[in-house]
């Protein structure tokens, strides 16, 4: 499949919803307190830029089309969320099953990069926290201080 090839297995609502792919991870891995804050916001807009230049080849039209709206689309989606980490976790699981369903499309290579990319996602914002400082202070880690 070549970088453009994805866009024709898929209905536009199908379409619609696999852009949202990077959101959705993104407000899973921000989900530990149940809310996106500041920092896991840029985390997310941070690597959605990024990944706009630095991706696997055949995910490049995917991220042009992601970064249009990555923002607006994440605020929205968290907006419309259930209010609660419970709430939100489960919401977010069930969009993810459904996206799930439109990678089967695509094909085993797509997939097998897209999840790649999906968890650098996840790790990134899951990370959005992390302090170099506390890192090389205290190169052990400590639980409750560097974790």
């Amino acid at each position: 499949m070549n970088t453009t090839d994805y866009r024709k297995e898929l209905s536009n609502q199908d379409h619609d919803l696999l852009l949202k792919f990077p959101a959705y991870i993104s407000l899973l891995a921000a989900n530990a307190d149940g809310t996106l804050d500041k920092d896991e916001l840029f985390a997310a807009n941070e690597l959605a830029r990024i990944k706009n230049f630095s991706c696997h080849l055949i995910l490049e039209d995917f991220y042009k089309e992601v970064t249009l709206n990555f923002e607006s689309t994440l605020l929205n989606l968290d907006k419309s969320l259930p209010i609660g980490k419970d709430g939100r976790f489960v919401a977010i699981k069930t969009e993810l099953v459904n996206i799930e369903k439109i990678m089967l499309k695509l094909g085993d290579e797509y997939t097998s990069i897209m999840h790649k990319s999906m968890r650098a996602f996840k790790e990134h914002v899951s990370n959005a926290h992390h302090n170099v400082l506390v890192d090389f202070i205290f190169p052990i880690p400590i639980k409750g201080l560097s974790y």
